[in-house]
């Protein structure tokens, strides 16, 4: 179900992708101190010729507060110790993103509940309304 996108191994255009380097935060001791491993990617859709129109304004959707003012939609990695696999993890995450973004989402066809739905419905209303009548005080009773 896609709109002649992409396959699922998405791999952005050059030109669409850049991808800096940055200290981590938080703990870490020396390592996060001195080496830039964190890796901030900034991917803007609209430079990226295999995405069509629509599935850049998915992307862009389903990015949310990742997508910034000037649509590029940026993914900061940081969960490991090593560059190189923070930006295959950075990649990864955009290729999945760019994946959810290519499916077309099903339209919904509204339908009116056939004969037997309605009666069932019907049915459940007296039955209930009945419980409740059976709940109430008796008239005439005097407390």
């Amino acid at each position: 179900m896609t709109d002649g996108a992409p396959d699922p191994g998405f791999s952005p255009d050059d030109k669409s992708v850049e991808v800096r380097f940055v200290r981590s935060s938080g703990p870490g001791g020396q390592n996060v101190n001195k080496v830039s491993t964190a890796v901030e990617l900034r991917f803007t859709p609209a430079l990226d010729d295999k995405l069509t129109p629509e599935v850049r304004e998915r992307l862009l959707r389903l990015a949310g507060r990742r997508a910034t003012a000037d649509q590029v939609i940026v993914i900061q990695a940081q969960r490991f110790r090593s560059q190189i696999m923070n930006r295959e993890d950075a990649l990864r995450r955009l290729a999945d993103l760019v994946a959810r973004a290519m499916h077309r989402p099903e339209v919904r066809i509204a339908t009116k509940p056939g004969p037997a739905a309605r009666r069932r419905r019907l049915t459940e209303k007296r039955v209930r309304a009945a419980t409740k009548v059976g709940r109430s005080a008796v008239r005439g009773d005097s407390d």
